[in-house]
């Protein structure tokens, strides 16, 4: 390595030699937008926001992120050419605290912001129906995450898929849409959705669900989730989303899916991964690869392989 290239590598280890700034690099990369404000971070640490700007203004020096005004919001996000390198210290991070836990302050005002975020998105749907299914969504991922630092930006995930599913009901999308589901949606039907999405595309959109959902992603599961570049999380069925799908696939949660007419239904006997040993794991996700193959072969999509 040479002198420069030393120096560079120092200087952003002593930026990162700060939990709250590790903590801070973690809420942006997990934010469904990529960006975070002065404002997120403080109220999801319960740090002022003058030290928060200070710490930001570090990794900001550093390269590790950049920031950009917006009215009278400044929003930072990951710095392009260090992503790859600032996930990849993350994620093995995660290997040793998967579940960051933490109560969360002023839920409320965290889900109303992520409300009036969403609203302009969906100009077909009521604002107040918005605000009530941020809220629900919250209500069913806290029975089984808890009130993790994660919650506001996964209820932002999980209420974007809920509303996408009530536009299509009501006619707005007509790309096709497959729907897997099982008992905790941390093995199965995640890795099922994962494999599908990598072999179409943007070609169908993909959802996955739990009759039952288990608190975390399985823990042989996850590097295979890594491996296809997915970043699933357990939640839970909705009617929404059966009504929404074309094609629902359940394995091993039996007769939980409303019927509908003109809907596919399909039910897939696959190993569970939950007490499988690495070497299962590889074995049950093949089954599965070889399965959603098929089945996307049948959905008559361009580019099959």
């Amino acid at each position: 390595m040479s002198a420069p290239a030393a120096e560079q590598v120092a200087r952003t280890l002593k930026a990162l030699a700060d939990p709250l700034r590790v903590r801070a690099l973690s809420l942006i990369a997990a934010s469904p937008r990529g960006e975070v404000c002065v404002e997120d971070v403080s109220a999801l640490t319960s740090v002022s926001q003058p030290t928060v700007s200070h710490h930001l203004k570090v990794l900001r020096d550093a390269g590790l992120v950049t920031a950009e005004r917006r009215g009278t919001w400044v929003w930072y996000r990951l710095a392009p050419e260090h992503r790859p390198a600032v996930r990849a210290v993350l994620e093995a991070a995660d290997d040793v605290d998967p579940q960051p836990t933490g109560t969360l302050p002023d839920l409320d005002h965290h889900l109303d912001r992520v409300a009036a975020g969403l609203a302009p998105r969906y100009p077909t749907i009521d604002a107040a129906r918005v605000q009530d299914v941020v809220r629900d969504s919250s209500t069913a991922l806290a029975r089984t995450s808890g009130l993790s630092t994660r919650l506001v930006s996964l209820t932002e995930r999980f209420a974007r898929q809920r509303l996408d599913d009530l536009v299509r009901i009501e006619g707005g999308t007509t790309i096709p849409r497959v729907l897997f589901v099982c008992v905790a949606n941390a093995g199965r039907s995640q890795l099922a959705a994962a494999l599908l999405q990598r072999y179409a595309g943007g070609t169908v959109l993909v959802r996955s669900a739990g009759s039952a959902p288990a608190a975390a992603i399985h823990t042989h599961v996850r590097p295979e989730l890594k491996a296809l570049g997915a970043d699933g999380y357990p939640k839970p069925l909705t009617d929404d989303a059966v009504r929404a799908a074309d094609v629902v696939v359940t394995m091993g949660c039996g007769d939980v899916c409303p019927v509908y007419p003109g809907t596919r239904y399909e039910d897939w006997a696959v190993g569970d991964p939950a007490l499988a040993s690495p070497e299962g794991v590889a074995a049950i996700r093949a089954d599965i690869d070889a399965r959603v193959r098929y089945l996307l072969t049948t959905l008559d999509i361009i580019g099959a392989p």
